[in-house]
């Protein structure tokens, strides 16, 4: 049997009589940039997150800049986030000429170790910006009264969270702002890049609007020195299409992670925990098993595809070896990073590649 980690064809083919009249329509106006589907597709997602603005961009990761941009974060400024997350969170921070501040994680979730944020602010800490890793919201009660405590701002990476929970409420709805990604592979899936912050201030919200589209709020009428990071009207009719089936395909992740954990709750493996505060959307399921290489191969070659996320930490890429960090800074993370695998997710996976899987991977010897 062959397993993919994402099947997006199969999800293409269940919605492709929605999708394709919305392309037409979009390719008959030529709409292209900025068109009525932005607009809507931007209304339409704050409610979905409960927030009173959502501004279309072109990527996650010009979400969280500019997100970062929106509230005067940039040189000599500091941001707490996490080592375990993907580059990009890192990036959009240096981006602004702000530098990264990293924290190791919570042995359980995952996610950032709260009882580390504070031995990590200094003067210069300006924001607090934990990431909801794999779909999982973060501890938000304990970030936001340190943030409180502080007077620091609080941006939610939820680039991996559409449609995740956190103490029944919307993750992005309860920092000051939100980044999400539209990448493809993402729970909410574009069929190209895209992202979108979303915040309930008014002022930010005018803000973003201008840093993405030139400094302008007519034509050639430039208030202040922006960037070229729109939403495509093609991804934001796309976008909508299959905004209205996340609730239920974020049901199937769940079906999904709950028949993994039954099925492998006798092997080897240290299974995902879901926080109790914590509606979890599963944007991957991630194990941690060892001898963790040799079971990845091992996997490969009975036709499963898996990945690892994220195999080396933040503060070891050669890109941030500026930052100062030393092997051994961030236990957790580096021993995660050696041991982490994740397997096949996505809403149309069903039980036989489920069993399969599992019985593949308890096999191994």
């Amino acid at each position: 049997m062959k397993v993919p980690f994402v099947d997006l064809v199969s999800q293409y083919q269940g919605i492709r009589n929605q999708i394709l009249p919305v392309i037409e329509n979009i390719m008959g106006n030529a709409q292209f940039i900025m068109g009525e589907d932005v607009t809507l597709f931007e209304q339409e997602f704050a409610e979905f997150c409960t927030t009173k603005f959502a501004i279309g961009v072109d990527s996650g990761t010009s979400a969280l800049e500019l997100a970062l941009r929106a509230f005067d974060i940039g040189t000599g400024d500091e941001v707490i986030t996490v080592a375990n997350t993907f580059i990009a969170t890192a990036l959009a921070i240096s981006s602004t000429g702000a530098t990264p501040v990293l924290v190791d994680i919570n042995p359980e979730t995952y996610n950032i170790d709260v009882e580390k944020i504070e031995g990590a602010i200094s003067e210069q800490t300006r924001v607090i910006m934990p990431v909801h890793l794999y779909g999982q919201p973060a501890d938000m009660d304990a970030i936001l009264a340190i943030a409180k405590e502080h007077n620091l701002l609080v941006i939610e990476d939820a680039c991996q969270a559409h449609g995740a929970k956190y103490r029944n409420l919307s993750v992005g709805s309860i920092g000051h702002a939100a980044a999400f990604s539209f990448y493809p592979g993402k729970n909410l899936g574009a069929f190209g890049d895209g992202g979108m912050v979303v915040t309930n201030d008014p002022q930010i919200a005018d803000k973003l609007k201008l840093l993405r589209d030139y400094g302008q709020k007519e034509k050639y009428h430039h208030l202040i020195k922006g960037y070229n990071r729109r939403l495509d009207t093609l991804q934001a009719g796309v976008l909508r299409t299959k905004l209205r089936y996340l609730n239920e395909w974020n049901e199937s992740r769940r079906r999904h992670a709950s028949r993994y954990n039954e099925l492998l709750q006798d092997s080897k493996a240290t299974l995902p925990v879901n926080a109790d505060f914590a509606e979890y959307v599963y944007h991957l399921f991630v194990i941690r098993i060892q001898h963790r290489n040799e079971i990845l191969t091992y996997l490969q070659q009975n036709g499963i595809s898996v990945g690892i996320h994220y195999p080396i930490p933040i503060h070891l890429q050669p890109a941030y070896a500026d930052l100062g960090y030393q092997e051994g800074d961030f236990p957790v993370t580096e021993q995660y990073a050696n041991e982490i695998l994740s397997l096949p997710m996505f809403p149309e996976l069903n039980d036989d590649q489920i069993n399969y899987v599992t019985s593949i991977l308890k096999e191994f010897k």
